[in-house]
């Protein structure tokens, strides 16, 4: 998935990308400045979990790598229900553009 494609400016209205991350707060400004560097500023907002406090409370904590979570994407609807959900166990393989898009445009506006 590639997040800085994901919404256009429309979309950007109506919905917020956030990258949560183990990753501490320097870490993350740093994959912000790469991205820029490849073509322009994020389009998303970067979080660190370096605590694990988000991973823990949603279980989504990798039992075989210790420390790392499974890739998540979640679409929460502005009331914070969960209403579209994938995780996958290989961190290689991630939801598509169009798979997170099907399921924001289910949502209310």
């Amino acid at each position: 998935m590639q997040l800085n494609a994901l919404l256009d400016d429309t979309g950007r209205q109506h919905a917020e990308l956030i990258a949560l991350s183990i990753d501490p707060p320097a870490l993350l400004q740093k994959m912000a400045r790469q991205i820029a560097a490849r073509g322009g500023e994020p389009t998303f907002t970067f979080l660190s979990d370096s605590g694990h406090r988000v991973i823990d409370r949603y279980g989504l904590l990798n039992e075989q790598s210790p420390g790392w979570p499974h890739p998540t994407t979640y679409v929460i609807d502005r009331k914070g229900i969960v209403r579209w959900k994938s995780t996958e166990i290989n961190y290689k393989i991630r939801p598509t553009n169009q798979m997170v898009m099907d399921a924001l445009g289910k949502l209310e506006r």
